[in-house]
């Protein structure tokens, strides 16, 4: 059971605690992407996980691939060259003021990557999973193309390919990402995507739901899973679900669909510590429980619960065990000291 995931890594630069970007007078650095976060959850579950991309030969390229050499994830695969490292600034939010992203990744070495930097037969040999997100066909053509070539490459290996929509309206329009996104999803079997991905994208909307206000409608989604299940012939869809009712207290929760049945997870009522990531731990966790055969109820609840703890964790990366994921989905949710 091998993951490979492919994307970008970025240097993540935020304020201390919740100062604003114009209160700071010095930022926190640490790495982050969605597909690494993958990587990193998947590697701290025992999953053997390669990460894909391309950095500069420079010290700070270098730093990012010793982050995610040290938490066990095979960096073998990374192809080094190009100019600069993508970097993210993060102000987090509190209570009424949402957080704020600012991206300065125009350029960066996996954004100008070609096709000939990568050797997708060799990437994908003995590996069974291939992962990436829309972000990543969203940072220039030549990405997209690389997603493509990589998606068409898995296929003919017969491996299990699932996305995370992960619209970002910084990086591309709605119409763009329509366009690009339609023809990678010919080649997805498992799609992931948050409570807005789906109308982002591909203008589904989910009747009786408005994010805005924090009001989820189940049979809304079960319209929105069953119709991008018929319309890219999906094996499964999969929807969290974060009502938000300020930017430190949400519920949150998921939706699976097998094509069959619907499944809904229990609801947590997360305060959170750090939101980013919090789509990719579920979608590790929803690896995690696919490769390890679990039935989709408890594979669903393995995600959701993963994705959970992530939200109570700074950084990027989900650092949580197997059976700290399993205690939570079994209900041990009190929060109580563990002596």
């Amino acid at each position: 059971m091998k993951v490979i995931t492919f994307g970008e890594i970025m240097l993540r630069l935020a304020p201390e605690g919740y100062l604003r970007f114009v209160q700071a007078d010095s930022y926190g650095a640490t790495y982050g992407g969605g597909e690494a976060n993958v990587a990193v959850s998947l590697a701290g579950f025992g999953i053997e996980t390669a990460y894909v991309t391309k950095l500069p030969k420079h010290e700070i390229g270098q730093a990012a691939v010793n982050k995610l050499r040290a938490f066990g994830v095979d960096t073998s695969l990374i192809v080094r060259g190009g100019d600069r490292v993508g970097i993210y600034f993060l102000e987090k939010g509190a209570s009424q003021r949402p957080s704020k992203v600012i991206y300065d990744r125009a350029h960066s070495a996996i954004a100008a990557a070609q096709e000939s930097d990568f050797d997708w037969d060799k990437i994908f040999q003995n590996a069974s999973w291939f992962h990436f997100t829309g972000i990543t066909p969203a940072l220039s053509d030549s990405a997209a193309s690389l997603c493509l070539a990589a998606c068409k490459a898995a296929r003919v290996k017969g491996l299990t390919v699932s996305c995370d929509l992960n619209y970002r309206a910084n990086l591309w329009s709605r119409q763009k990402a329509q366009e690009v996104m339609s023809r990678l999803m010919e080649y997805v079997n498992i799609c992931v995507a948050n409570e807005e991905d789906a109308s982002d994208v591909f203008g589904i909307k989910a009747s009786e739901s408005d994010v805005t206000s924090g009001k989820i409608s189940n049979d809304g989604y079960k319209e929105v899973a069953s119709t991008l299940k018929n319309k890219f012939g999906l094996k499964q869809v999969a929807i969290t679900l974060r009502e938000s009712f300020s930017a430190n207290d949400n519920n949150w929760s998921a939706m699976l669909y097998d094509g069959s049945n619907f499944y809904f997870s229990q609801k947590y009522g997360v305060h959170i510590v750090d939101r980013v990531g919090g789509g990719d731990s579920f979608s590790a966790g929803l690896i995690y429980g696919q490769l390890n055969g679990m039935e989709a109820q408890e594979k669903l609840e393995f995600a959701v619960a993963a994705s959970c703890l992530k939200h109570t964790i700074e950084g990027d990366f989900n650092f949580v065990s197997v059976d700290e994921v399993k205690k939570l989905a079994a209900g041990n949710a009190s929060g109580r000291v563990q002596r």
